[in-house]
C-alpha cells in the first residue's frame, strides 16, 4: 500500500463544489472516478485539505489517497490528467508516509478574493466578482487589520452552523491592486483554518465598508457580537480561490 499526496488546481465554475455529492458533478467525484479506472475498477477515497463550495476555484488544493499498486508519481500524474476533465489539473504527486494526512496535518491556508470595480467584464464573470463600482481601498485595508489575530468568528460562519468551536487565527491579510488594471483588486487571508462561508462573509462585510455603508471599526463590534446577522452580506463565490495550503 502506497500513500500519494497530490497538489491540484481547478476551475470550480461548473462544479457543485469540491466534496463528492450524489447525482451532481464535483471535483472529488471526477478525481475518484479517474483513480477507480487506474485501480482496476476498485474504488479509491481521496482526503483533501478541506472542501470548497460551488463555483469556488483552487490554485493549490491538496489531498492524499492510498493505492495498493506501486506507480511512479510522474506516471500516475500523466494517467490522472489524461482521465480527468480539462478544468481540473494534477500539478504534482509525491509519495508520503502512511501517517501523513492532507487535512489533519494542515498548518495554515491562504484564500484570495478577486473583485472588479471597473466596467463589467463578461469574460471574467466566473473568475472575478463583478462589483463594477468604486470601493474605498484604504478603509477596507483598515478593516482587514481588525480581522487579523485570534477571534471567535461566529459572526462570519454559516448561519445555521452547529460548529462548537468558532475560534480561528488570521495570521495576515492584504489588499492589492492589479498593476495592469487598477480597478481590479485581490484581498488575501492567511489563517490557521477557516469556517464554512467565513471568507465570503468577511469579504461581504469588507464590500459594505468599501461602499461607505459601514465603518472599519464596526468589525470590532461584529466580532464581539458572535451573531451572523450582524455581519451583513455573503460575497458571491466566483471571486474566491483557495490559493495554497501549508503543512507542518
Amino acid at each position: 500500500m502506497m500513500r500519494y499526496f497530490i497538489t491540484f488546481s481547478y476551475d470550480g465554475s461548473k462544479y457543485s463544489g469540491y466534496q463528492k455529492q450524489p447525482r451532481t458533478k464535483t471535483v472529488q467525484g471526477e478525481i475518484e472516478k479517474a483513480l477507480k479506472t487506474i485501480n482496476n475498477n476498485k474504488k479509491i477515497d481521496i482526503h483533501a485539505s478541506g472542501r470548497t463550495d460551488a463555483k469556488v476555484h483552487a490554485l493549490n488544493q491538496r489531498a492524499h489517497f492510498d493505492l495498493e499498486m506501486n506507480i511512479e508519481p510522474d506516471k500516475l500524474k500523466k494517467a490522472l490528467n489524461s482521465l480527468i476533465p480539462g478544468d481540473i489539473y494534477i500539478k504534482n504527486i509525491e509519495i508520503v508516509s502512511d501517517d501523513f494526512h492532507a487535512r489533519f496535518k494542515v498548518k495554515a491556508k491562504e484564500y484570495i478574493y478577486k473583485i472588479n470595480m471597473g466596467e463589467y467584464d463578461p469574460l471574467e464573470k466566473d473568475y472575478v466578482y463583478q462589483h463594477n463600482k468604486h470601493l474605498d481601498i484604504v478603509e477596507i485595508e483598515r478593516a482587514l487589520k481588525y480581522l487579523e489575530g485570534t477571534h471567535d468568528f461566529r459572526s462570519f460562519c454559516k448561519a445555521d452552523s452547529e460548529q462548537e468551536n468558532n475560534v480561528r487565527t488570521i495570521i495576515q491579510t492584504s489588499i492589492m491592486r492589479d498593476t495592469k488594471n487598477v480597478n481590479k483588486i485581490t484581498i488575501s487571508f492567511l489563517g490557521t483554518g477557516f469556517l464554512r462561508y467565513m471568507v465570503r462573509n468577511m469579504v461581504g462585510l469588507l464590500i459594505e465598508i468599501g461602499e461607505g455603508k459601514r465603518k472599519s471599526e464596526d468589525v470590532i463590534e461584529i466580532l464581539e457580537a458572535k451573531d451572523r446577522k450582524k455581519a451583513g452580506i455573503t460575497a458571491n463565490p466566483e471571486g474566491l480561490y483557495l490559493k495554497d495550503v501549508f503543512y507542518y
